[in-house]
């Protein structure tokens, strides 16, 4: 991990979203600890016979490359799996990623007909957004809220009576300006972190990981929220034009999740080109009805029109205000959006993000204020089977293609308002696994270099809270302020600890800008806390700090595995790799069968130990060293993403003293276990009479849970090489303490 300097000066770690995040580099003391084990390993193996390390086959599959021939597959010619560019050193192609089976390769086709053809590792900078599209993907959230903000307002107001709806324009000009001090205040905080600004990481190098993680868990239910709620508020939008497809809400609502998460699965660049337009053609509408709407105001002299009679159902309360501005305050979520993607911009990526972030406020203030004053102008008040929206549509342009127009819009930017949260809910969770307070395979870029299980978890979860709450806007909107505020007040917290902790030039007036914001958005988390409890908020303010100490339960998890896993200086030079490692002996499994499988005695045996190896710990070594036990050949075979991995990981093997043969292989498409499988099915191929001995180190765990916060490699490679005569499975297990 490199390091970055902020516009202050101070040096902090720098975010970027890689493919090899998943294999972390070796820190200096790992490798000076490993220099001294592969020591030990020079002595153990000085006295083995000169060709004791010589294989029967070539690794490399050039030395017997000759052109494609019939496989056991079918009549066919076998498609070249492997490229070989440079020496000890391969390079999977896309074909190798297909599964063996014909089931397998079925579901591959059809997920690529679905998702797109796979994206090489190298494509990841290509899939950055540039400001025209990041803007109406990251502000799609943002700029939807003003749909139902002013609704949200008044439907609190609206309880207190008739009388209570003249605080609505005082009330719209207080959230006006927290949105403007907000937005001012994160774009102080993208300058100041210029490779990364979210909450998560602010809160966490400011105030310490507990707050980070608060801030992440308020940001986490925050976009699982944004998308059932702005998928309940779109089918809402298009309920009220077509009142027959009521009864259809629900299936509507999880149709157009299913959509969403297709689209996104198919990259960032991909997703941002289908959900672009839907943005500026709301902002074309919505600035068509301001337009069209204070023309009219304007010819009957910006006259109110009557208010429908309300009967009030409780006093005005100062708490009945409070919560009439928290509601409002909803319009501010997706604010925090553009701080979260910094690493997706394009060069240069903080100052194209602070470009993004000051159009998307502005847009922001100018519709939400334009439309809460046409609002109260028309009259209108909060209807059970009708939009605000929708109303003053109807107003304005009566019936006809134009309100279609303006209802269209509105749904489509509300439906497709989740998509800022697909965008930013799996960045953050690549940040929380970096830090190992979520499961690692979060780290994982999929086929097309999206998060695709960080998407597939929000998708899941966004479709549980829309079933359970029936699809209803009105219902999930209390649960919607206390997560993203909370992350708001935390990040701007950090901000004026981090001013004062760099005192940079100009830092007190930065401080006091991030202080204010910090204050005005803790009024709003307290109030909607408070007021908001008894209508869903109490689920939030529980989850929050349950999702922190699950974050702090999965840390102390991944503490516990790494030292287990650290290498460790040997104090006792005794045993050495031809000593059967401590803990118990492997778990050999021979795969497969058929007349291949003769041997009766040991001279009937030639075989040639594989040990796949992800990153030189202790595991590895365990492996490594049962590998040699068992005597020549051995050899070891790495798996990377991208080549800057691949030469660091054989910069550590060369460390360790290179004690046995090593072939790295480049899986630009970043699958394991589908070129692996192909990589010894061209092994076997090369030399049928070889058996092939694959040891895999396996980690062993106590507790049922904890096997999701690993990648069972060896139990895909026994399903995967079932099939294959002529090799066996050998794990390696490391216990891990509880």
């Amino acid at each position: 991990m490199g390091r970055d300097e902020g516009e202050d000066g101070a040096d902090r770690p720098t975010v970027t979203l890689s493919p090899s995040a998943e294999f972390p580099a070796l820190r200096p003391e790992e490798l000076a600890v490993l220099r001294e084990v592969g020591q030990r390993w020079s002595a153990a193996i000085r006295d083995r016979p000169a060709d004791w390390d010589e294989l029967p086959l070539d690794p490399s599959l050039d030395r017997y490359r000759h052109p494609p021939t019939p496989s056991r597959f079918g009549r066919l010619a076998r498609i070249e799996m492997f490229k070989s560019d440079e020496p000890d050193q391969l390079l999977a192609t896309e074909t190798a990623n297909l599964p063996q089976s014909g089931a397998g390769r079925v579901l591959a086709r059809l997920r690529r007909g679905i998702l797109g053809p796979p994206l090489a590792s190298t494509a990841v900078l290509q899939e950055r957004m540039r400001k025209l599209v990041a803007l109406p993907v990251l502000s799609s959230d943002l700029l939807s809220s003003v749909a139902y903000g002013p609704e949200a307002l008044l439907a609190v107001l609206v309880l207190a009576g008739s009388g209570a709806l003249n605080l609505a324009l005082p009330l719209a000009g207080a959230v006006v300006l927290l949105m403007i001090v907000v937005g001012t205040s994160y774009r102080q905080t993208v300058r100041a972190y210029p490779h990364g600004a979210g909450s998560y990481l602010v809160a966490s190098d400011s105030l310490g990981p507990r707050f980070g993680l608060a801030a992440a868990a308020g940001l986490i239910l925050d976009y699982v929220l944004t998308v059932s709620v702005s998928v309940a508020a779109g089918i809402s939008a298009i309920t009220s034009a077509l009142p027959g497809l009521t009864r259809f809400t629900v299936p509507l609502g999880l149709l157009a999740i299913a959509v969403l998460l297709a689209g996104n699965l198919r990259g960032v660049r991909v997703a941002g080109n289908l959900f672009a337009a839907p943005t500026y053609v709301f902002i074309v509408a919505a600035v068509l009805l301001l337009v069209v709407g204070f023309t009219q105001a304007g010819m009957r002299g910006f006259e109110r029109l009557p208010t429908p009679p309300v009967t009030a159902v409780e006093g005005l309360t100062v708490l009945v205000i409070l919560r009439a501005f928290a509601s409002g305050a909803t319009s501010m979520t997706g604010i925090e959006a553009v701080s979260n993607a910094v690493p997706v911009f394009k060069p240069v990526e903080w100052r194209n993000a602070r470009t993004t972030l000051t159009w998307m406020v502005s847009i922001l203030v100018v519709l939400f204020a334009g439309l809460s004053l046409l609002i109260h102008l028309s009259g209108v008040v909060p209807h059970p089977n009708q939009t605000l929206i929708s109303q003053v549509a109807r107003q304005t342009f009566r019936t006809g293609p134009w309100y279609g127009f303006i209802q269209a819009a509105t749904a489509m930017i509300l439906l497709l308002a989740a998509n800022t949260a697909y965008q930013d809910f799996p960045r953050l969770l690549f940040f929380v696994a970096r830090d190992d307070y979520a499961p690692r395979r979060f780290l994982h870029m999929g086929d097309r270099l999206a998060f695709s299980n960080g998407i597939i978890a929000l998708s899941v979860a966004a479709a549980i809270i829309f079933l359970a709450f029936g699809g209803a806007t009105q219902k999930l909107i209390p649960l919607y302020a206390v997560g993203v505020f909370l992350a708001f007040t935390l990040s701007q917290a950090g901000m004026v600890v981090h001013w004062r902790r760099h005192r940079g030039r100009h830092w007190h007036r930065r401080a006091a800008l991030n202080g204010f914001g910090s204050a005005l958005c803790a009024i709003v988390l307290v109030t909607a806390a408070v007021t908001k409890f008894g209508e869903g908020a109490w689920v939030v303010v529980l989850a929050i700090p349950l999702l922190v100490l699950l974050a702090l339960r999965i840390r102390r998890h991944y503490d516990r595995m790494h030292h287990a896993l650290a290498l460790r200086p040997p104090s006792v030079p005794a045993g050495g790799p031809g000593q059967p490692a401590e803990g118990g002996g492997p778990r050999d499994r021979a795969v497969g069968g058929d007349d291949q499988e003769s041997e009766q005695s040991p001279q009937d045996v030639r075989h040639l130990v594989v040990v796949p190896v992800a990153r030189l710990n202790l595991a590895a070594l365990r492996a490594l060293a049962y590998a040699a036990s068992l005597g020549p050949p051995v050899f070891a075979v790495h798996l990377s993403p991208e080549q800057e991995e691949a030469d660091r990981f054989r910069e550590a093997w060369q460390t360790w003293g290179d004690h046995l043969r090593l072939e790295t292989i480049i899986t630009p498409y970043r699958a394991i276990t589908a070129p692996l499988v192909q990589y010894l099915d061209s092994l076997h191929k090369l030399r049928p009479d070889v058996l092939l001995t694959v040891v895999v180190p396996e980690l062993m765990v106590k507790r049922p849970w904890h096997r999701l916060l690993h990648t069972p490699i060896d139990q895909r490679l026994r399903r995967a090489l079932r099939g294959l005569p002529g090799v066996v499975i050998a794990s390696v297990p490391v216990h891990l303490p509880e």
